[in-house]
């Protein structure tokens, strides 16, 4: 159980795509806890109050925290050094960021090297999708977990075994919530929103446009058919982190994705100059 948002980590596991003549690999932790006592204590008294800790609460959510970064942080350094560009890719289900990922994989797969993970609570379906291009990838499925952890990539990365001078796109559990705390060792922040969410997003979940780099505003081919404030989206999201970058883009038409496909190779080439 995450002491932090309530969510389970009951049933992780590390999966490579089926392929024919080729084999699965399934790590599964699944550890059930149970003390049974054989004496029994009976009290003839009753308590009719509460015990609540507080500090003990805030003390845990400390800890679990705590040691994600320090594994973030061993993350991160094995990233640096190996001039491993990595990009932790947010946002709520149905933003489109698994299309948006193929369509980057498939434009830019032959000048640029790319892996990626994919994060899931259950299925091998985006996997399979991003397989299907011929790139290299790894699913973590999370069970009852609702975000990635920086352990989780750890071990997938080993599975991986990415190439120097490389790009690693972990594709985190479709939420806007829980994974804007955990740092899983990434170089960038990309949170993606699609226009059929509501220009109010960035305020209704500020953790997360707060923790990003970069906002890429997904599906505008609709922006004719919707009543939707782009300017508005912006807005808020820059009361919520002036910092951000806007990219609008559709994975459909490919409208827009250039400027982030340069944006892409650009960062790329200055994370190796500064690694180098």
């Amino acid at each position: 159980m995450c002491g932090v948002c309530g969510c389970g980590t009951d049933g992780i596991a590390i999966n490579k795509p089926n392929k024919e003549n080729n084999h699965n690999h399934n790590h599964t932790h699944d550890h059930d806890h149970s003390h049974s006592h054989g004496h029994s204590h009976d009290h003839n008294h009753t308590h009719d109050h509460s015990h609540f800790h507080g500090k003990t609460v805030i003390d845990l959510e400390r800890d679990i925290l705590s040691q994600n970064n320090i594994e973030a942080a061993r993350n991160r350094g094995y990233f640096e050094a190996k001039n491993i560009f990595t990009l932790n890719l947010v946002s709520s289900p149905g933003s489109g960021k698994t299309s948006i990922l193929e369509t980057t994989l498939k434009d830019l797969k032959d000048k640029l090297d790319f892996y990626v993970i994919e994060g899931d609570q259950q299925t091998l379906n985006d996997a399979d999708r991003i397989d299907a291009l011929n790139v290299p990838v790894i699913q973590v499925n999370t069970g009852k977990g609702c975000h990635l952890e920086s352990d989780m990539i750890y071990n997938a990365v080993k599975e991986l075994k990415p190439k120097e001078n490389s790009i690693l796109m972990i594709e985190n559990v479709g939420n806007l919530v829980c994974p804007s705390m955990f740092d899983l060792g990434e170089q960038k922040r990309v949170v993606i929103i699609s226009i059929t969410e509501g220009e109010d997003k960035p305020i209704k979940y500020p953790d997360m446009f707060h923790s990003a780099d970069i906002c890429l505003i997904n599906k505008i081919d609709l922006l004719p058919h919707l009543n939707f404030n782009l300017d508005a989206l912006k807005k808020y999201a820059l009361q919520v982190n002036h910092h951000l970058e806007f990219f609008e883009v559709s994975a459909t038409t490919g409208e827009g994705m250039d400027k982030w496909y340069n944006w892409l190779k650009t960062e790329l080439k200055q994370n190796q100059i500064k690694n180098s």
